[in-house]
């Protein structure tokens, strides 16, 4: 996709770098390399993981100029190699790749170097590293023509060479044509020189950084606690006194909105929080009241406006929360699909980033099944490391954030487009029952059934079981946001919500896939939906109180019997 700023800026300075271990532009290059060999990206997400480590910089530079020290810089600072090699694991990439990529690339407005049979010239090489880095107004791509394998007569230029090893006779024959002893493992005295050199590289120059960062930090202390929040991706202290509340039976509203209108009540006070859409900054609530898009002249605000590229997107989260902000993306849910490669980096790399989800189910009404989310929610549970929570009402969405900010690692936060109540004693419960994953709601310990909600369904469970209790049935409401959660707490936490001998019916908008682990039957839906306003779809689908407790009343009967 074309790649436009503000996701193409890097901080280094001629002298110094913004964060204390970017001390030069080699360690910057280094830096951003190392990360993403870390974290094992594909070719088309390094772009992205280099390019948004880049970007949050130049907005912490814009916050934070360090004692003048450093400058911001915007897309002329990234420099590119396209490792033109024409092989691929089935063959010659002229198979399926007809592309002019040096032309396509000019098209969108990068300097393009086509330095030809130089992937072992390490002159070429360095000219061509050294020419971009002086390149004042666009990003480099340096073209240059390599052969796998090289320089095996048995494997170069050949698709074996991706993956299949030499074998011990054809390593000794590179070896003989490289000029290299036979022994196993040889390195060469300045190449063993120049790696044990390399821990004390760049040692006086972060000597110098930290000691401007300290008589910076003296000198402004106000935005050093700001700059070390970033750092540690991480609230002000007491951010959380600025999440909202709402009161029980006040105006109902999308959980996607309350999202929105949390994101602007903590953003001054979580300065790291840095992101923006897919194209539906609006519709998803990332469009943050007060803040504006980055541009390459003004890194002060925070906003991203990613247009319709959910993968490239969400693997841009990536390179941010590797790069001390707290990134937050947002599209509709089903949309997931997309982006699911750099969700589940980021779920293997523990990266910090918010995945928005909104418009979670048929209750989004007439875009239909197209648009209409069903299996995602156990697609995504099914996920290590991500975790997923579905609020029921807005103070369990300031639950969510709170979660998310205080933990480690991606969370999903799964939200509603239409409008749901805000229901009794979540003020209350949602901040501790959240982070706990599910929590009781609403019934006492005398109980003959349990009702299990997720999201907009929850307000179904509390509306069957005043329905239940007029046929003489004690129902406790259970809300589970997060089953990941809740699953990491103790046992006995775990049964005093789910009392495994009382009936149990889950309540969601979406696949039954995986609800036996916690119920005994489930409203569900285990097809595609249907295109109609919102409201018909979900009472189609038996999201009403009536239907839920018609399904109580015959679960119970199952049991009896």
């Amino acid at each position: 996709p074309k790649l436009q700023a503000p996701a193409q800026c890097v901080v280094v300075g001629d002298e110094g770098g913004f964060a204390p271990n970017v001390p030069n532009h080699e360690a910057a290059i280094q830096m951003i390399l190392e990360a993403i060999e870390k974290a094992g990206y594909r070719p088309g997400e390094q772009i992205a993981i280099a390019l948004d480590p880049a970007a949050s910089e130049f907005h912490k530079a814009g916050r934070y100029e360090l004692a003048g020290e450093g400058r911001s810089l915007s897309s002329e600072e990234l420099v590119a190699f396209w490792d033109d090699n024409h092989i691929s694991i089935d063959g010659p990439t002229e198979l399926t790749f007809t592309d002019d990529t040096p032309a396509r690339f000019r098209a969108y407005g990068w300097h393009v170097l086509e330095i030809g049979e130089a992937a072992e010239d390490l002159d070429a090489l360095e000219g061509a590293l050294r020419e971009g880095m002086a390149e004042e107004s666009r990003p480099t791509l340096i073209v240059l023509r390599s052969h796998i394998g090289y320089p095996s007569p048995k494997f170069q230029d050949t698709p074996e060479a991706h993956g299949n090893p030499m074998g011990a006779d054809e390593i000794m024959v590179v070896k003989a044509i490289l000029g290299m002893p036979a022994e196993d493992f040889w390195v060469p005295d300045d190449v063993l020189a120049l790696y044990r050199a390399a821990g004390t590289r760049g040692a006086v120059e972060r000597t110098a950084w930290e000691d401007r960062r300290r008589s910076w930090s003296a000198a402004h202390p106000e935005r050093a606690e700001e700059y070390d929040a970033c750092l540690a991706q991480r609230g002000l202290p007491g951010w959380e006194q600025k999440l909202p509340q709402w009161e029980a039976g006040s105006k109902e509203i999308a959980t996607r909105v309350a999202s929105g209108e949390v994101l602007g009540a903590i953003f001054d006070v979580v300065p790291g929080l840095f992101g923006g859409a897919a194209d539906l900054m609006g519709n998803t609530g990332t469009k943050v009241k007060g803040s504006a898009n980055i541009t390459p002249d003004d890194a002060s605000n925070r906003l991203v406006p990613f247009g319709i590229r959910e993968h490239a997107m969400a693997a841009a989260a990536n390179g941010m929360a590797v790069s001390a902000t707290l990134p937050f993306v947002g599209t509709f849910f089903v949309f997931s699909d997309y982006m699911r490669p750099a969700v589940r980096l980021a779920a293997m790399t523990k990266s910090k980033a918010a995945f928005v989800w909104t418009h979670d189910s048929v209750g989004l009404g007439e875009d239909g099944p197209t648009h209409q989310p069903i299996e995602h929610l156990a697609s995504l549970r099914a996920m290590p490391g991500l975790r997923l929570i579905r609020p029921a009402d807005p103070n369990e969405v300031a639950a969510a954030w709170r979660v998310h900010i205080d933990g480690e690692g991606p969370t999903g936060i799964v939200l509603s487009r239409q409008n749901v109540p805000v229901l009794a004693n979540t003020r209350e419960r949602a901040a501790d029952g959240v982070a706990k994953g599910a929590y009781v709601l609403e019934g006492d310990d005398e109980l003959d059934i349990v009702l299990i909600g997720t999201g907009s369904e929850v307000s179904v469970c509390v509306g069957a079981r005043a329905l239940l209790a007029d046929h003489g049935v004690r129902a406790r409401v259970v809300s589970m946001p997060s089953w990941d959660l809740f699953e990491a707490q103790g046992i006995d936490y775990q049964v005093s919500v789910l009392p495994p001998e009382v009936p149990t019916l889950a309540v969601e908008a979406a696949t039954s896939f995986g609800w036996s682990r916690f119920a005994d039957a489930v409203v569900a839906i285990d097809r595609f939906g249907e295109s109609a306003p919102g409201k018909v779809a979900l009472a189609n689908f038996g999201y009403t109180p009536e239907n839920v407790m018609s399904r109580s009343l015959a679960l119970l009967g199952q049991v009896s019997s």
